[in-house]
């Protein structure tokens, strides 16, 4: 199967097209190459957005393998994520994914190829088709409903990337989504994080250690933090913490992430609390940080059953803290950004006077 990038790069202007140019773009599934078009995206119809990646790749959450997944014209367009409306009201605002062929050049020098024109209607779709098609139609037998959406469609509309196939790392640079520089420096510090993880090389005297203190030396000189180890404090066997959420945070809410040691106190040795993990390679980058809490999250689909979950303990969104997939040997230089979930408790509130002259100084 080919791999075609999209012809947009990141930071071109694009126009979404019409409600009426796009719908005859879809097959009866409401879908094009396999990716669904969804309600909430039609409130982007008539609107000039830039393009903030081209999503040539992305990483599977959908059957949770977390591997990195190829996407063809794909791009993702700058802050425009889904709002959950059509979709029970689902917290987690996801970037949207775009193809080419539901966009429109605003600079005329970008000609797309009348392939990526062409319209694939095979059936009767209409705004009403939409809404229906957000509902999984496989019989249930606990009678739940289930939703579809890209996230749980994402496996179907993507195909395998294996992270040794290095035509990925060359559109990086290409698709101008990362610069030739942020892409040598988290392939060196995967492959390093690689063979110390699987001790590939431990059969080899004194290479492994070497390895190890290259890779401390290295992520230290590059990115000025030690490499994102975790050294969970609860054993196997004894409950972690409950957030009870007696902070009570709320949107707008300034606060400090704390240190990965005290996050590490509330961490079984999964690296996880009450059922959520914390990512030492995405989310301990942030520790110390000073932020603006986005929202409160109490519901999100579940993307391998396309269920509705209501958490038992909500958790907390922070503004701009996204996932940069700097770390993950499989799933590098992801686009898609999702953002990280946070336990009320690893947060302390500040003060919004103190947190707006340290953002301004950070600035």
């Amino acid at each position: 199967m080919d791999w075609e990038l999209s012809k947009f790069r990141a930071g071109d202007l694009v126009e979404v097209l019409t409600e009426s140019e796009i719908l005859q773009t879809l097959d009866e599934h409401g879908c094009f190459d396999g990716m669904p078009f969804m309600p909430e995206m039609l409130q982007f119809c008539g609107q000039q957005l830039r393009v903030s990646a081209v999503a040539h790749k992305t990483c599977d959450t959908a059957r949770q393998t977390w591997t990195g997944r190829r996407l063809n014209r794909t791009v993702h367009l700058t802050e425009a994520r889904c709002s959950g409306s059509a979709h029970g009201g689902c917290e987690a605002e996801c970037l949207i994914f775009w193809k080419d062929a539901w966009l429109k050049a605003v600079d005329p020098m970008i000609q797309l190829p009348p392939s990526q024109r062409t319209m694939t209607r095979t059936g009767s779709i209409s705004n009403a088709d939409l809404a229906r098609l957000t509902r999984m139609t496989q019989p249930d037998v606990s009678d739940e409903e289930r939703f579809s959406c890209q996230a749980t469609r994402m496996w179907d509309a993507t195909s395998e990337l294996h992270p040794l196939d290095i035509r990925q790392y060359v559109y990086d640079v290409i698709t101008h989504n990362h610069s030739i520089g942020r892409v040598l420096r988290v392939t060196w510090i995967a492959m390093l994080r690689f063979h110390v993880s699987r001790g590939t090389l431990s059969r080899v005297p004194f290479v492994q250690p070497l390895i190890r203190s290259l890779l401390e030396v290295t992520h230290r000189l590059l990115t000025g933090r030690k490499p994102p180890y975790l050294n969970p404090a609860i054993k196997p066997g004894e409950k972690t913490p409950i957030d009870d959420g007696s902070i009570g945070l709320s949107e707008g809410d300034y606060v400090r992430i704390k240190s990965q040691s005290e996050i590490e106190k509330t961490l079984d040795y999964r690296g996880m609390n009450r059922g959520l993990s914390f990512d030492r390679e995405e989310m301990a980058p942030h520790c110390g940080k000073i932020v603006r809490v986005k929202k409160v999250v109490k519901k999100i689909i579940d993307e391998p059953s396309g269920k509705m979950i209501t958490m038992k303990y909500p958790c907390i969104m922070l503004d701009g803290v996204v996932c940069n997939s700097e770390y993950a040997s499989c799933r590098i230089n992801c686009p898609r950004q999702i953002y990280a979930y946070w336990r009320e408790f690893w947060l302390e509130p500040v003060d919004s006077s103190i947190a707006r002259t340290h953002l301004a100084k950070r600035h």
